[in-house]
């Protein structure tokens, strides 16, 4: 869970720009929140479709495992981003929202996410070359393996 804060951010010395105690910079404390493969994609979609139901999430954020989407759902819970909504029906009926908190958060993802639609061709063929290339130590493995 994200501490909360007593104190206003004070400036780094020098910098001029404003930290809290165990954080080098703002940059710093929004990839502690996002940290992890699945946390911006589940953001993103609950952003996109207002409250969503964890079968929703499920489809929309392909590959994730069910116990990887929990865990990240329970700690964007702890850290204040999205509230769970239990209706304590049968069947059980769950679903997400964004806080006030995670909707600014999740604002703060919309350039990143224009960014990767406009070059998403380019990264494509950037990721593709990569993988083609084979490096000095995975070519003797290969050798060694084939």
């Amino acid at each position: 869970m994200i501490p909360e804060t007593q104190n206003q951010p004070t400036p780094e010395p020098g910098t001029g720009t404003p930290t809290l105690p165990g954080f080098t910079c703002g940059l710093d404390a929004t990839l502690r929140v996002i940290a992890g493969k699945w946390k911006p994609l589940i953001l993103y979609f609950v952003a996109q479709d207002g409250p969503t139901r964890y079968g929703a999430l499920r489809r929309a954020v392909r590959d994730v495992s069910d116990k990887m989407l929990i865990q990240h759902l329970k700690e964007l819970e702890a850290d204040g981003l999205v509230k769970r909504t239990d209706y304590k029906e049968i069947p059980p009926r769950v679903d997400y929202s964004l806080t006030p908190l995670g909707h600014s958060l999740a604002q703060a993802l919309v350039p990143l996410c224009t960014w990767g639609t406009e070059n998403m061709a380019e990264v494509a063929r950037v990721f593709a070359e990569r993988d083609a290339v084979v490096l000095p130590e995975d070519a003797g493995r290969a050798r060694q393996n084939g």
